[in-house]
């Protein structure tokens, strides 16, 4: 399985919408340089009330931009981005990744995908009713989590736009995304 790059993203202070950039720099145990996520520890302001010195499982947020199509057949117009994550890619199935997996992203780089995004608020005050459209129901009627996953970054490099993207599953069993 492999796909690309289409936009990266970050800024440098609490922000629900993050510039895009011509590259960003992903730095081994920490997450993108310059970013305000980036830490060893969790940086999320809601988590970090709850207990400052848990590990930072959610360095580097990436979402497909295959959602923006789907948000905007809802009538929403959605951008790279503008829901916060750091990496936008183009041809992978995030959501249906395993906890673990391993995504290289251009030629140095590589994450683990450590679980979901958790949809805040914050969606609907960026578009209102855009919640309902990155949080629907699965199969078995549980929520379905729609607007990305995280990771650690375990190699740094610089990515860019156009960098391919490439997917080296776990070894079995899979282990479900869940939230972060």
């Amino acid at each position: 399985m492999s796909g690309s790059v289409s936009a990266v993203s970050r800024s440098g202070t609490y922000s629900f919408t993050k510039p895009n950039r011509e590259s960003v720099t992903l730095i081994a145990g920490l997450g993108v340089a310059g970013d305000v996520h980036a830490g060893t520890t969790v940086k999320h302001r809601f988590r970090m009330k709850k207990d400052p010195s848990q590990p930072n499982l959610r360095q580097v947020h990436l979402i497909h931009e295959e959602l923006f199509a789907q948000v905007r057949a809802a009538g929403f117009e959605v951008a790279a981005g503008e829901l916060g994550e750091n990496v936008t890619t183009r041809g992978i199935d995030l959501l249906g990744l395993p906890t673990g997996t391993l995504l290289r992203l251009g030629g140095e780089a590589v994450v683990e995908v450590t679980g979901l995004r958790n949809p805040c608020a914050q969606i609907d005050g960026f578009r209102q009713g855009l919640m309902k459209q990155v949080v629907g129901r699965g199969p078995d009627g549980r929520p379905a989590f729609k607007s990305g996953i995280m990771s650690v970054v375990l190699s740094g490099g610089v990515v860019r736009p156009g960098d391919p993207i490439t997917v080296e599953l776990p070894d079995g069993p899979h282990q479900p995304l869940r939230i972060v």
